[in-house]
């Protein structure tokens, strides 16, 4: 997909609140089932207080939830981070 092209995915870490993944995106369970939807916004949970997860119900803002999610701390944590070992591997 080009950009611009109408079928990017674009993911938008909303401060204080849920992903906004606008686009084409598929939802897949673990087990790689598609859930069928006709959205073309979806809100995903970040804190972890929805009662429709994975979708937002706005909980974050009854739960105080807090993060800015700055351009600063993303970089940071991409850069930093250490990726989990890949399931089934051995830790040395």
């Amino acid at each position: 997909m080009s950009a611009g092209s109408g079928d990017d995915v674009t993911v938008t870490i909303c401060p204080d609140g849920p992903l906004l993944v606008r686009g084409p995106a598929q939802l897949r369970t673990v087990d790689g089932r598609t859930v069928e939807h006709d959205r073309t916004v979806l809100a995903l949970c970040r804190c972890g207080r929805s009662r429709l997860k994975p979708l937002c119900d706005g909980s974050h803002r009854l739960s105080k939830f807090r993060d800015p999610a700055t351009a600063e701390q993303l970089d940071h944590v991409l850069t930093n981070a250490t990726p989990l070992p890949a399931e089934g591997s051995s830790a040395a």
